[in-house]
């Protein structure tokens, strides 16, 4: 005989009561097993693959999946290329349907090249090898044009408001010094050396612009030529590299020490002329070494464009330009200008011969 025994229960009481069972042994297992379970995590850990270690630096679905496979067919296959359309020729505008310009009207103007303070020749200067008393020296050719003198933007906010404003100078062609004058030089035309520190290579010193005008006088007798000092327009000219200038703060770089004896490198004296890289022209020592005399006597500049300028026709102060082994890098800068009276000597001011084509 079978008995059934008939529960008077809840449905949802009795599923209840089941559910909490099972979450009641689960909780005892892990309870149990706490230490396995630590032992194994690590491993399942180390297993499961990364969003670093899938495509892309993410997990992606299936889907996902299957459009990427889907993009990379249609990617393989080639496109047709589309056939290149035939050009058509543009119409020609009859004189009658040609828009007359007005009257008064300018046109526009064409955009303008490169600054004139930068060269763009690639003409390599002739030197000329001149002999006085069998000490012979050399010249460099400047050829003529134009440029900006004066505070240009490389110039920055080191210029000094004797430096203004820049100007345009047009210039005929010349030759310079490609040294400053030795000693050896002087000495063998006026027989004496008044530097004060002795060396053949060094550049003469101590010299005021009237000397240098006695020294031009004997020199011209001894070779027939007609050597002067620079204009300041030509020194500068050819301190910024004449017509190959690339634009330089300094005579030949910006980086001052290639080009340059100054107070940050000069050891407190004059050293031998053309020991430092040159200019663009071939021209050493034109920033730094000694100051060098020029022919103009000092006056303010003229925003006013100028073809050969020689300066005021009178005054009371010579330009010196170059500065001089003592001098700091703001004043060695190619645009920097100073003045003297004529008859100052200094153990720093020398001079560079000049000579017109």
């Amino acid at each position: 005989m079978q008995y059934y025994i008939r529960i008077k229960t809840n449905p949802m009481e009795y599923v209840k009561s089941k559910f909490f069972s099972i979450i009641d042994s689960f909780n005892f297992f892990i309870h149990m097993n706490k230490r396995l379970i630590l032992l194994l995590l690590p491993l399942l850990l180390l297993c499961a693959p990364s969003a670093a270690q899938l495509p892309g630096g993410m997990i992606k679905s299936p889907l996902e999946i299957r459009r990427q496979q889907q993009r990379a067919k249609r990617k393989a296959k080639p496109k047709a290329r589309p056939k290149a359309k035939a050009r058509q020729q543009p119409r020609k505008k009859s004189q009658a349907s040609a828009r007359p310009r007005r009257q008064g009207s300018t046109a526009r103007p064409k955009p303008q090249g490169p600054s004139p303070t930068l060269g763009t020749s690639s003409h390599v200067p002739n030197v000329l090898t001149f002999r006085a008393n069998g000490v012979t020296f050399q010249m460099v050719e400047v050829q003529g044009g134009t440029f900006m003198m004066g505070a240009t933007s490389e110039q920055g906010s080191d210029a000094y408001s004797a430096e203004k404003p820049a100007h345009r100078v047009t210039l005929s062609g010349f030759y310079i010094g490609k040294y400053e004058v030795t000693q050896l030089l002087w000495r063998a035309v006026m027989g004496s050396n008044p530097s004060s520190t002795k060396g053949d290579n060094g550049p003469v010193n101590i010299v005021s612009w009237n000397d240098c005008q006695e020294f031009l006088r004997r020199l011209n007798s001894l070779t027939g030529k007609n050597f002067r000092l620079p204009t300041e327009a030509e020194w500068e000219y050819a301190a910024r590299g004449g017509n190959r200038s690339r634009g330089y703060k300094y005579s030949g770089s910006d980086n001052l020490g290639e080009v340059a004896w100054y107070d940050g490198n000069s050891g407190g004296g004059i050293r031998d002329v053309g020991t430092k890289r040159p200019n663009e022209l071939g021209i050493y020592d034109m920033s730094g070494n000694v100051w060098e005399w020029c022919q103009d006597w000092y006056g303010s500049y003229s925003n006013l464009s100028q073809t050969n300028p020689t300066g005021p026709s009178s005054g009371s102060y010579r330009v010196i330009r170059g500065v001089s082994w003592g001098n700091n890098a703001r004043h060695c800068r190619s645009s920097f200008r100073h003045y003297l009276t004529p008859d100052y000597s200094y153990y720093v001011l020398g001079l560079r011969l000049a000579l017109s084509e």
